[in-house]
């Protein structure tokens, strides 16, 4: 227990002395959310996240079988509220998703896919401070499944399909201004002005 403080103080020490170095780097320049990490960023973020995780989740498994209806259902639920920043295919290159910083990350990557599932859980249920990642739990048992059916989408996101791209399309979340647009569309082809 004595040696577990000892490394979380110099842990603590070392995160104190990066951010003096930013501050003396940045001073009078600026931070912006345009810019990419610095080399070492995201790796120091991921390694911090891991330490801070509940020790509980690092190992803990999906108790939701992959089948059809659920993963169905875990796509519906991506394409409503996750495709707005990591887009349908997961990669994150949507404009929402860029604009981040750090900018929402490649969910097909090794660097998420070998997370834990329990890690992936906690995520999306507790959100990822310091990052554009909210927090979507609700505290109840339906709120814990959808999560865990976003935990198998993530899973299946290198192995998606272009047919399951096209019906999360159908389903992303549409502006006043677009559905007026689809509207304007419809009518016209039915012989409307």
């Amino acid at each position: 227990m004595r040696t577990r403080w000892i490394i979380g103080l110099v842990v603590l020490g070392l995160v104190v002395l990066g951010v003096v170095a930013i501050g003396v780097a940045t001073r009078g320049i600026g931070l912006s959310a345009r810019r990419s990490p610095w080399p070492g960023e995201a790796s120091l973020a991921r390694a911090m996240r891991w330490w801070t995780l509940p020790s509980r989740y690092r190992t803990l498994t999906n108790p939701l079988g992959a089948s059809p209806d659920t993963l169905r259902a875990g796509l519906a639920h991506w394409a409503e509220h996750c495709a707005t920043c990591h887009g349908n295919d997961g990669r994150g290159l949507v404009a929402e998703g860029r604009s981040l910083f750090p900018p929402a990350p490649d969910m097909r990557a090794e660097t998420t896919q070998r997370q834990s599932d329990g890690a992936l859980f906690y995520a999306i249920e507790q959100g990822v401070p310091f990052t554009g990642m909210p927090a979507w739990s609700t505290g109840t048992p339906d709120g814990e499944r959808e999560s865990w059916e976003l935990v198998l989408v993530i899973r299946h996101l290198p192995r998606l399909t272009s047919e399951e791209i096209a019906e999360m399309e159908t389903l992303n979340p549409k502006s006043p201004a677009q559905v007026e647009r689809e509207r304007q569309i419809e009518d016209f082809l039915k012989g409307g002005r």
